[in-house]
């Protein structure tokens, strides 16, 4: 997945990491010792703070002499001069008091309640009064947006930096003040634009700008594409905001008010303009929220002046050590109120250590207006184009746009990273990474661009039941050789069968390919030949057959064909998410293992069957993004609705089709968020073959048998191949990852991170009397079913698993319960399977 790659980025920078050390601590009431949520513990002078959790536990930087704060609001501060010696503090604050004569009132904190609570009234006010600010009141806007993206090493042990081969490009952090070594810096100016009468919005990419050890690797641009899609633009104004690919509820959302407590602080000047100055934080410190400060300004708007958004430490978010979003708008000529800045900063780390991670996202709105919008900026209608010149700029082009002057070490970036590459070891270092990562070998120099590469390697050994062992070589070229046309191949030989295969395809691309040719938008012309074996089980995988993993299965697969295939077909994608194929197909089927292509009518065994077939295809999936990898691209936005429709017509008596046949499959899928309770993945699938045919061309279940599992939803787990043989289908997942609610609830698994997951899935399947071949015994087009193989009743299939995921962050590990057709000899009734995933 998207996820892991971007692990495997951190995970090689992680070796230059260097540990410091941390005080930790917790702030108590000092007269009833009970904690105190939520107080401030910062050093004087030095710009570096921390919040509290809800338990009034803190950890921070341990810098030898300097003077920590301890307050919060209510309280008498206290100050503590740091010794190293020293890795814990425990303070006791004495609440605020007020003398008069020889009596003290002391502030007593009160239970939060909504009712008569002038900050909850506040908030409610500005809640409706949001409507107001909302750009989309006009018939048409557009305004010029920059912004700059970087992902830097953090917090570096300032002791050790005169003697680092680039201490030139070490720079002080505005956002934490610390020292933080800048390896990535992307810039982009866009132009947005609005039209409500179709409520439709493009973005117009003028300029993109990208350098770094990103550039080191010819895939490296995925990890300024996945941070733009994890760390997404803030609107604080919408009932959810999405950031690490999950929906924070918004402090001006619907749900605001019964999510998080809010607490009046003061009245304060923001920019001259009087504003009231409010708290707030979630109801629950583990559920996925803010805490943070908002500015209202003073009047009978109520519009918001400036925002401060912060993601705890002590949330369950997986990676994130802290991150804060700062928003401020200004009013424009005409009254309207904009957003002007908007800046973020995420401290991560794969472990959980001090954060050694930084990403710095800086972001300039300007240029706002409200007239008519010319109708050529609207061709077309993808949603996000990029001009042809957008990414050979000059110079002059970024002194005009760029508000946000680079820093020393960012337009130092080149000439580091090339400082990089001259350094002993580095050769080693990044091939390693590009094996571990892209699981391609490339033939070309380090740094130079890479015209043929070697792989994928996972691929080079596997293991099946007719081949025994089976040895692979691949290979294919780069749009570095050629832009427009591609070739991918392998040979394979299996050691028990003495078996040699192959497999090539030709690809020309119609539009220009910056590395491979399966990079979005497809709008390819496609020839394919191969010669090799398979099950019918390996129709539904994800990865490819012969990665290794996919040899730990939970039963040897004995029923599988050999197959002669060539395919020649057209694939277009739209820029908006319509895609199109159409293609036809030649293949010739053989028995191997334990198959027979035996008729029941007791004619003669059949050793082949040859098929033609032509392929339609469509699907729809508005605004669906991806990354590419070299081994594929990966979707990154899985919030988007999916349906897809395809048909394969087989010609009898058209290039040696023995049979006449027609399947209609139909897909969808929807991840539906349940607020703080996780979210809901829904599967559709279902099919129809309309002829009569041999059970080669009949349906089977879309079943994974392996133990290892990138996808647990998409098929069924305790399924044998080809155990049911249908005409018609239909099978429905819903699988709810519950994002840890429970186990965040429960003392010392709440540390775990742990997430609840729960899927059920089932399936009803009918084989109508024309292709039942009991009810044909004499129909020489009908053959024998294979051993195992029998006919759906009138119960449907179910199956449900229960499972445990983000363990290490990394691996899930899920029961299996067969709940129907469990009476059957050979089948499993109960499993347990295991998944790779990481994400936030």
């Amino acid at each position: 997945m998207l996820s892991k790659k971007v692990g495997l980025v951190v995970l090689f920078l992680l070796t230059i990491l260097q540990m410091q050390a941390q005080i930790t601590g917790q702030i108590l009431d000092g007269e009833d010792g009970y904690p105190i949520p939520y107080a401030s513990v910062s050093y004087k002078g030095h710009h570096v703070s921390v919040v509290c959790d809800a338990e009034g536990k803190f950890t921070i930087e341990a810098h030898k002499g300097w003077v920590l704060t301890f307050s919060s609001i209510g309280y008498k501060s206290q100050t503590h001069t740091v010794n190293l010696a020293q890795e814990e503090i425990n303070i006791k604050l004495n609440a605020q008091g007020v003398q008069v004569s020889e009596v003290v009132v002391r502030s007593k904190r009160k239970r939060y309640s909504r009712k008569n609570n002038p900050a909850v009234e506040l908030m409610r006010r500005v809640i409706e009064n949001k409507k107001k600010a909302n750009l989309e009141n006009h018939d048409q806007y557009q305004f010029m947006k920059y912004q700059k993206l970087t992902f830097a090493q953090n917090d570096l042990d300032s002791s050790k930096l005169d003697k680092s081969w680039y201490k030139q490009q070490i720079e002080l952090s505005p956002y934490n003040n610390k020292y933080v070594l800048p390896l990535t810096v992307d810039e982009t100016v866009t132009q947005h634009l609005y039209d409500k009468s179709d409520a439709r919005n493009r973005d117009i990419v003028l300029g993109l700008s990208s350098k770094g050890l990103n550039k080191v690797m010819q895939t490296g641009d995925i990890l300024n594409n996945v941070l733009k899609e994890v760390f997404q633009d803030v609107d604080i104004y919408q009932d959810y905001i999405r950031l690490v690919q999950y929906p924070f509820p918004s402090p001006l959302g619907r749900t605001a008010i019964s999510f998080y407590r809010y607490y009046i602080v003061d009245t304060v000047k923001v920019a001259n303009d009087s504003c009231y100055h409010l708290r707030f934080f979630p109801n629950n410190q583990q559920d996925f929220g803010f805490t943070g400060e908002l500015y209202i300004i003073k009047d009978s708007t109520l519009q918001l002046k400036q925002a401060v958004l912060n993601i705890p430490k002590k949330s369950t978010v997986n990676f994130v050590r802290g991150m804060r979003i700062e928003q401020e708008f200004d009013q424009l000529s005409d009254g309207q109120w904009a957003l002007s800045r908007d800046d973020m900063w995420a401290e991560l780390a794969i472990v959980s250590s001090h954060p050694k991670w930084l990403v710095s996202r800086y972001t300039r709105l300007g240029d706002y207006d409200f007239s008519p919008i010319d109708k050529h900026l609207w061709r077309g209608k993808a949603d996000k184009v990029e001009s042809p010149d957008a990414r050979i700029r000059n110079e002059k082009f970024w002194d005009e746009y760029r508000p946000i002057p680079l820093s020393f070490s960012e337009q130092n970036m080149d000439k580091f990273v090339a400082n990089m590459t001259k350094r002993k070891g580095f050769g080693v270092v990044i091939t390693a990474l590009q094996l571990a990562m892209e699981n391609y070998i490339q033939t070309s120099k380090i740094g130079e661009p890479s015209k043929f590469d070697i792989g994928p390697v996972t691929s080079m050994l596997s293991k099946n039941y007719v081949d025994g062992y089976r040895f692979r070589l691949s290979a294919r070229t780069t749009a570095n050789l050629l832009p427009h046309l591609f070739w991918d191949g392998y040979v394979a030989y299996g050691n028990h069968s003495h078996n040699t295969y192959y497999g090539t395809t030709i690809t020309y691309a119609l539009n220009d390919k910056q590395y491979s040719h399966f990079e979005f938008p497809r709008r390819n012309i496609v020839f394919d030949t191969s010669r090799d074996i398979a099950s019918f089980a390996d129709r539904y995988l994800t990865n490819n057959r012969d990665n290794i993993f996919m040899t730990f299965k939970t039963h040897q697969t004995e029923n599988m064909y050999l197959y002669n295939r060539q395919k020649v077909y057209f694939e277009y994608e739209t820029d908006w998410g319509f895609n199109a194929l159409a293609g036809f197909k030649f293949e010739s089927n053989r028995p191997e293992g334990l198959m027979h292509f035996m008729p029941v009518d007791g004619s003669p065994e059949l050793f082949r069957l040859r098929t033609t077939d032509l392929m339609v295809g469509f699907s729809l999936a508005p605004g669906k993004t991806y990354v590419n990898t070299k081994q594929r691209r990966v979707p990154v936005n899985h919030d988007v609705a999916e349906l897809e429709l395809t048909h394969d017509m087989g010609l009898k008596g058209f290039m040696g089709g023995q049979y006449a046949s027609n399947l209609t499959t139909f897909k969808a899928y929807k991840r539906v968020w349940l607020g703080s309770y996780g979210y809901l993945q829904l599967y559709l699938r279902a099919g129809a073959q309309w002829n009569k045919v041999p059970f080669p061309l009949l349906i089977t279940p879309p079943t994974s048998m392996t133990l290892f599992q990138e996808n647990v939803n998409s098929n069924f787990n305790l399924l044998r191949d080809m155990e049911f043989l249908n005409d018609r289908y239909v099978m429905w997942n819903a699988a709810w990852n519950l994002n840890g609610k429970l186990f965040n609830r429960i003392p010392l698994i709440k540390k775990l991170k742990w997430r609840e997951y729960i899927s059920v899935k089932g399936m009803i399947g009918h084989l109508t009397d024309k292709n039942n071949p009991f009810k044909n015994p004499t129909d020489s087009r009908l053959w024998q079913f294979p051993s195992g193989s029998r006919i759906m009743g009138n119960t449907p299939y179910w199956e449900m698993m229960v499972g445990v995921h983000n363990i290490f962050k990394f691996f899930g590990v899920n029961y299996v319960r067969r709940i129907t057709y469990r009476d059957y000899s050979g089948v499993d009734k109960n499993g347990v399977r295991f998944s790779f995933m990481m994400s936030f």
